[in-house]
């Protein structure tokens, strides 16, 4: 629930920004998004779409104690209407490794639009350590997804 309010926060405020007007869900195909991320997105107030991304595939432990991937190990991106043609806003936080931020990263900067808004992590002490990067965008949604 703090993830959806966060996601509608941080999408509300992208929104409020000059030359940014809502537009129907329709003109959004959702649709290509889904088919680009291999999921089908969750409806968020205000007409955004929340798609989660679990680390399934990390075993991480904190003292001793593993964290299931739910509990803060859940990547997420959120999408919102924002023009006209399937244009949109988009934020999120991708939860990565130590090893894979600099690829990340490097394919965000050399992306469709992405921009990396934050690094940090969440968990001291973990094993293996964990980092959250914050992207934020704006564009063709699909190109965005």
């Amino acid at each position: 629930m703090r993830k959806m309010a966060a996601a509608v926060v941080v999408l509300g405020a992208l929104l409020a920004m000059p030359g940014a007007p809502g537009t129907a869900l329709a003109e959004l195909q959702w649709q290509r998004v889904d088919t680009v991320l291999l999921r089908e997105g969750t409806e968020l107030p205000g007409g955004a779409r929340r798609y989660a991304f679990p680390r399934a595939d990390l075993r991480v432990r904190l003292d001793g104690v593993e964290i299931r991937p739910a509990l803060t190990l859940e990547s997420w991106l959120a999408f919102s209407p924002a023009g006209r043609g399937g244009e949109a806003v988009v934020a999120g936080d991708l939860v990565l490794t130590q090893e894979e931020v600099t690829p990340v990263m490097r394919a965000l900067f050399f992306g469709p639009g992405l921009q990396v808004t934050a690094l940090h992590n969440h968990l001291l002490r973990s094993e293996p350590q964990t980092m959250r990067l914050h992207v934020s965008g704006r564009g063709d949604a699909a190109a965005l997804a």
